[in-house]
């Protein structure tokens, strides 16, 4: 597996190939498929915030919705790396998106739950013009994007992080979640290169806020009537410990919230070959499952 790795402030971030490739083809966009580039869905602070759509084509029927969001210690990726992804979600049916959000240092945390919870909340603020089931959307993400993706899967209104990039009468909280080695849970024990990334994202060592750790980590919001989570973890993962997983499935056991956690054995901070064809296909068919089917 071959991984690209960033110096980004005096440590080392290590970015997964996966984060490439999920849902990939190498084929061109079918025509079924309409992809819409660059559309700003809110701001941040003074700046704009942009996503990439891809909507399939044809029927009259709602469909549902799927937030991809990629990762990079909060600080680095681009949208740009999953609009195969999109592309090829929407040809499964799904209304499909690739967040961009503010980075930090510049902005840190909680400039990146805000930024992702906005374009939940532009999502169906536009759902009669995407054709897009409102009530059944789902996130979708790798590292640092499968933490926020967490979050929007167990934070509730009165939680707040909302920030103020607009559709506030909408709601942010999605109802399916599929999380590739993110971490829950901020106040556990972590490798000290996770330490500087955390640093780097929060803005001050956990000794300093422990508040803040505590409010950034979705094991805290766990409670009864969340999403239903996909959570996959490496065990021999460097950044994000596969405890990380246990803890969040002890949490989501306890509140009674479905799902499933898988440890992919002797695993580092990403996959390829015939395991990720294996995830991703069952991500998929977890994504049916809770936003398709009528359960």
């Amino acid at each position: 597996m071959r991984l690209v790795a960033l110096a980004l402030v005096g440590f080392v971030l290590v970015l997964s190939p996966l984060s490439q490739r999920v849902f990939a083809e190498d084929a061109p966009v079918q025509p079924e498929v309409e992809y819409r580039p660059n559309v700003e869905y809110g701001t941040g602070g003074r700046q704009k915030l942009r996503l990439h759509l891809a909507l399939p084509q044809g029927g009259g029927e709602k469909r549902p919705g799927l937030l991809f969001i990629h990762g990079g210690g909060w600080a680095a990726g681009n949208r740009d790396d999953l609009s195969n992804q999109i592309q090829y979600a929407a040809r499964q049916g799904y209304v499909a998106v690739s967040v961009g959000y503010r980075f930090a240092p510049q902005d840190p945390f909680p400039a990146q739950i805000e930024d992702v919870k906005c374009a939940v909340r532009w999502l169906r603020a536009h759902a009669e013009e995407l054709k897009l089931d409102s009530e059944k959307l789902g996130a979708i993400g790798f590292s640092a994007g499968a933490h926020l993706s967490m979050m929007l899967g167990v934070m509730d209104k009165g939680d707040g992080l909302e920030g103020e990039g607009g559709w506030a009468d909408q709601s942010s909280k999605v109802q399916a979640v599929v999380a590739y080695f993110g971490p829950t849970d901020f106040q556990a024990e972590l490798p000290p290169v996770s330490k500087g990334i955390l640093k780097h994202f929060i803005g001050f060592d956990r000794n300093e806020r422990p508040d803040l750790y505590k409010q950034a980590s979705p094991i805290t919001y766990v409670n009864k009537g969340d999403a239903p989570m996909l959570l996959y973890q490496g065990t021999e993962d460097v950044l994000v410990p596969y405890d990380q997983a246990w803890l969040m499935a002890q949490a989501l056991t306890k509140a009674k919230v479905p799902g499933r956690v898988e440890l992919l054995l002797g695993v580092n901070h990403g996959w390829n070959g015939a395991e990720l064809t294996r995830t991703e296909r069952e991500s998929l068919d977890f994504f049916a499952k809770w936003l398709k089917s009528t359960k």
